[in-house]
C-alpha cells in the first residue's frame, strides 16, 4: 500500500511537510520586510522607529481520518490465480494518493488568489499571482504551447519581483498540456532538459521552462473538473474530444471541498471556485502539509477473520493542507479575467482561512 501511495503521491515532496505528534493544528509565523535606518550617536537602539518587522500568523488544521478499506474473501483468495491482497492494497494506496495531491493543488490554486496576510501600513507584502493563459475568451487556450510557455516566462519574472526563492519551482500542468508543451518546444535552446529521448514524457520533473521544473498529473483542478475536461469548447471547456471508454474516474467534477463538509477542517473551495482553472506554478514555501498519522496499512487477523472468512485490509492517514506564502503561488486560467467569477479569492480570513 505505501508503495502505492509514494509512487502517485507527487505534490508531497513539492511543499513544506510538517509532522503534528500532540494537537490538531500547526501554526505557521509570517514574517515581513524591515527597513535598514541610520543610528543618531546617543540615541537608545530599542528596534526599529516603524515597529518593522511586522508579524501574521497562519494555522493548518488536521481534517478528519482518511480512509480506503476493502474486504477480502478469504475464498476468493483460494480460488484466485493471481496475488489478490498485493493489488488491493496498491488501489488503496492510490485511492489516498489522488485525494491527498487534490488537496494540496487545489489549496495551491487557493493561495494564488490571495493577499498577504501581512498587512502593516508600509509593509504589505506580496500576495498571489494569477496568469492568463493566452487572451481569447476560449478554454483551448490551455493547449496552446506558445502561450504556455508566455505564461512560464511570466510567473517566473512575477516570482523573481516578489522576491521568492528560484529553488524549489515547479509546476503541474495536465497530461495533454504537458505533450503538447514537449512538440511545441522541439529543439528550442531556451528550454532545458536533464534527458533526452523517450524519459521526456514520464512528466516527472525532466523539462525546465524559467528555472521551472514541469509535472504532469491527473489530479489538478482543471476547469471544475480535474485532470482533464472532454466536450465542446467554450469558455470553460477546452474542447478536448473524448479518447472514448473513459470510465467514470478520468475527468471527475471536483467536488466541494469546504469546511462545511463533514470530516473537512479546511477550506480547499469548492468546483465552481475552479472554473478557468488549467495549472500551478509555485515554489515550496507556497503551501504546507500536516500529518499526524502517515500513509499507514492495517488488517484485521484472528477472531475477526474466522467470523467473516475473510480479513479488511484497510489504509489510512491523517493530513491538512493549506498555502502558506501566497506569493510563492501562481495559478494558470483560461478563458476568462483574473479574478473573474469562478477564478476568485476564497477563504479569505486569517489565520485559518476558512
Amino acid at each position: 500500500m505505501f508503495k502505492g501511495f509514494q509512487h502517485n503521491a507527487i505534490a508531497r515532496d513539492l511543499v513544506m511537510k510538517r509532522t503534528l505528534t500532540n494537537g490538531k493544528s500547526l501554526q505557521f509565523v509570517y514574517t515581513g520586510h524591515t527597513k535598514a535606518e541610520y543610528h543618531v550617536p546617543g540615541n537608545s537602539i530599542l528596534g526599529n522607529t516603524d515597529g518593522a518587522p511586522p508579524v501574521a500568523e497562519k494555522t493548518i488544521t488536521i481534517d478528519d481520518l482518511l480512509i480506503s478499506s476493502a474486504f477480502v474473501y478469504e475464498l476468493d483468495e483460494t480460488l484466485a490465480h493471481y496475488e489478490l491482497r498485493g493489488e488491493i492494497s496498491k488501489k488503496i494506496g492510490y485511492a489516498l494518493a489522488q485525494k491527498y495531491d487534490r488537496l494540496i493543488f487545489r489549496a495551491i490554486a487557493k493561495g494564488a488568489r490571495q493577499a498577504s496576510p501581512i498587512t502593516k501600513s508600509g509593509f504589505v507584502e506580496p500576495g498571489g499571482t494569477q496568469i492568463r493563459v493566452g487572451t481569447n475568451n476560449q478554454a483551448s487556450d490551455a493547449y496552446v504551447p506558445a502561450s504556455l510557455i508566455n505564461a512560464f516566462y511570466d510567473a517566473a519574472a512575477a516570482l523573481d519581483e516578489k522576491g521568492v526563492s528560484s529553488e524549489g519551482r515547479v509546476a503541474v500542468l495536465n497530461p495533454r498540456q504537458y505533450y503538447e508543451l514537449i512538440q511545441g518546444v522541439g529543439s528550442n535552446g531556451l528550454i532545458n532538459r536533464d534527458t533526452q529521448g523517450t524519459a521526456l514524457q514520464s512528466g516527472n520533473g525532466i523539462i525546465e521552462i524559467a528555472g521551472i521544473k514541469i509535472y504532469k498529473s491527473m489530479n489538478i483542478p482543471f476547469f471544475g473538473s480535474y485532470g482533464t475536461k472532454y466536450g465542446s469548447a467554450s469558455a470553460t471547456n477546452p474542447g478536448v474530444t473524448s479518447p472514448g471508454n473513459v470510465g467514470s474516474f478520468v475527468g471527475e467534477t471536483a467536488e466541494d471541498g469546504r469546511a462545511s463538509v463533514t470530516g473537512i477542517n479546511n477550506n480547499y473551495g469548492n468546483a465552481s471556485d475552479f472554473a478557468n482553472s488549467c495549472g500551478l506554478i509555485f515554489q515550496k514555501e507556497g503551501a504546507g502539509v500536516v500529518e499526524s498519522i502517515g500513509p499507514q496499512v492495517q488488517i484485521t487477523s484472528g477472531d475477526v477473520s474466522v467470523v467473516y472468512q475473510g480479513d479488511v485490509i484497510l489504509g489510512r492517514l491523517a493530513m491538512g493542507a493549506d498555502f502558506l506564502n501566497p506569493a510563492a503561488c501562481v495559478e494558470l486560467i483560461a478563458g476568462a479575467a483574473t479574478g473573474s467569477t469562478g477564478n476568485a479569492a476564497f477563504g479569505t480570513t486569517y489565520p485559518a482561512n476558512a
